[in-house]
């Protein structure tokens, strides 16, 4: 066997394995704060360059084009340098040997690797989960399967949070016949209280989609594809096409075949270094302090600080804030924080009428949590006093009227 020693003139090779967004917010980092320090290969699974996921709601809807969604054009690459791989599936890592082993036998030598390596859409395991017309809402194919759906197409989408509320908003715009089935009491428990929920759930009622909550789903049927669901109620409700998005899995098979820690991703430490040294993970398919991110903002945070201990400067990450900014439906939502509150002192404005709903939580005399629906104009504000533990009684009063009227208070 043959090794090759680097000379100290030869530059670092940095290996990213995930082009989707964290792994490429962490290389246009890298480059912008130390241009040429590393010899950088970026390895994708998907056949096509990186691309923005937070978009397909939109390539769906037919708001956004497929070529708007991408992150960098071919030319950024080559200019900065940087080695893509496209369409190239990592099967294997081996510490010991630094180095790691691709789908078409390939061997990558590397000095440094992250892993961004995200997650995968979660298929429940039930019967007729594996027919054609059964899919899930996680990648571009995904999105051109669900737009070949004629008008009028009977569509039940598994999954009340944001991904199975913008499938069902996208295809009923398109003009399926669609039917929302969530697990749970209320639409995205995780990101809003009972009554913002019940808000958002009325906006998308509106939209001529039918909600049913409280609903687990037993089974798929059909003569060779999908046809129609059953309930664990006993109901069958007829479905031509079946969108699962009942939640994501971190990718952890690579990390695995190389021995790193893990418990539901990929164990991270506050430099975002995993069990062996000189390994890293940041995105959907890390966990760190026992948490797994599922949110574009902290994974950006997680690439800001990665790319600064790479480039030689201070930098940990010691967590992010839980916030949700978004339209559901055409409905502005935002939250942060602990929105329940339980315990605590919550401040509540709604104007029906107009749709503007605003839950504040004080706790100690500070701002521990916010829920805006209709009207987020002061979520920025909102999010800055959370994040810095900013004292508010002095504008208690004001509070909940926003940022301007607080200042003039």
């Amino acid at each position: 066997m043959i090794h090759v020693r680097r000379t100290r003139h030869e530059r670092e090779r940095l290996l990213v394995i995930g082009a989707g967004m964290a792994g490429v917010k962490l290389v246009e980092e890298i480059t912008g704060l130390c241009p040429g320090r590393f010899a950088i290969t970026i390895v994708g699974a998907e056949a096509r360059a990186a691309y923005n996921r937070v978009l397909l709601s939109g390539v769906l809807a037919g708001d956004v084009a497929e070529h708007d969604i991408d992150l960098n054009p071919p030319e950024w690459f080559r200019d900065n340098r940087i080695e893509l791989l496209t369409g190239a599936i990592c099967t294997a890592l081996r510490p010991a040997e630094g180095e790691v082993v691709l789908s078409n036998g390939a061997h990558l030598a590397y000095d440094r690797l992250v892993l961004a390596t995200g997650s995968s859409a979660m298929r429940l395991p039930i019967p007729g989960h594996d027919l054609p017309g059964v899919l899930t809402f996680r990648d571009l194919d995904d999105v051109a399967a669900m737009r070949a759906a004629a008008p009028g197409t009977s569509v039940a989408v598994i999954g009340g949070g944001l991904l199975g509320i913008e499938a069902a908003c996208g295809l009923a715009r398109r003009g399926c016949k669609v039917v929302l089935i969530h697990l749970m009491p209320r639409l995205m428990e995780r990101q809003l209280d009972q009554r913002a929920g019940a808000l958002v759930e009325a906006a998308i009622r509106a939209r001529g989609i039918d909600v049913i909550l409280e609903a687990q789903t037993s089974a798929i049927e059909g003569d060779g594809r999908a046809e129609r669901i059953l309930l664990k109620d006993g109901r069958s409700l007829p479905a031509d096409l079946v969108v699962m998005a009942a939640g994501i899995k971190p990718r952890t098979e690579v990390a695995r075949s190389g021995g790193l820690e893990i418990g539901r991703g990929i164990k991270v430490d506050d430099r975002l270094e995993t069990s062996r040294p000189g390994i890293y993970a940041i995105g959907e398919c890390a966990e760190h302090r026992g948490v797994c991110c599922g949110l574009v903002e902290p994974a950006y945070e997680q690439a800001r600080a990665l790319a600064r201990r790479l480039a030689g400067l201070a930098a940990s990450y010691e967590g992010s804030l839980t916030a949700t900014s978004l339209k559901v439906s055409g409905v502005p939502v935002f939250s942060a924080g602990d929105f329940e509150g339980e315990g605590a002192e919550p401040v509540l404005i709604e104007d029906a009428e107009a749709g503007i709903y605003r839950k504040l939580v004080i706790r100690d005399g500070r701002l521990t949590g916010a829920v805006l629906v209709g009207d987020t104009a002061d979520a920025a504000w909102y999010r800055e006093l959370i994040t810095n533990g900013s004292a508010v009684a002095a504008i208690r009063g004001a509070l909940a009227f926003g940022k301007v009227y607080a200042e003039a208070a």
